[in-house]
C-alpha cells in the first residue's frame, strides 16, 4: 500500500509539473516567441508534454489500472533524457555548450527512472471462456 501511494505522490508531482508546462506553450504561442528563434519544435514537445501531465494526473487515481500511461512516462521521459544527453555530448565535440545541460538530462532520467520503479505489477487478465463458434439466430 505505501508503494502504490508513494506512485500517486509522484504521478501527482509529476502530473503537475508537466500540465505546468501548458502555461509555457500558452505564452509561446500568445506572443509568437517560437518564431523569433525559428523553433517550432519547442510548442510541439510543450504541448505533448501537457497532454502527458494531464493524463498522468488521473492516472494517480488508480494507477494500476493506468499502467500504460505511466509507462510511457517514464519511458518518455528516459527517451528525452537520452537525447539530451546526445545533443550535450554532441554540443562540447563541437566546442559548444548547452544552456540546460546536466541539469535537465538528470531531472528527466529521475522522473523515468522513479516512474519505471514504482510502476503497479501487471494485472492478470480475468479468465475468459474458450473462443466458440457464433450463435446463428434460430428460424
Amino acid at each position: 500500500m505505501k508503494r502504490e501511494r508513494a506512485l500517486q505522490v509522484v504521478l501527482v508531482v509529476v502530473g503537475l509539473f508537466y500540465s505546468f508546462w501548458g502555461y509555457l506553450l500558452f505564452d509561446n504561442l500568445w506572443h509568437s516567441k517560437w518564431l523569433i528563434g525559428h523553433s517550432d519544435v519547442m510548442p510541439m514537445f510543450l504541448s505533448l508534454n501537457t497532454a502527458l501531465g494531464v493524463c498522468l494526473l488521473v492516472a494517480a487515481k488508480q494507477p494500476a489500472k493506468h499502467r500504460l500511461m505511466i509507462a510511457y512516462g517514464a519511458w518518455s521521459s528516459l527517451a528525452h533524457g537520452f537525447t539530451m544527453t546526445i545533443m550535450s555530448a554532441q554540443a562540447v565535440a563541437h566546442g559548444m555548450h548547452r544552456t540546460d545541460s546536466p541539469q535537465d538530462i538528470v531531472m528527466f532520467g529521475v522522473i523515468g527512472f522513479t516512474l519505471l520503479a514504482l510502476l503497479p505489477a501487471k494485472q492478470p487478465s480475468p479468465a475468459s471462456a474458450p473462443i466458440s463458434e457464433p450463435r446463428v439466430a434460430e428460424r
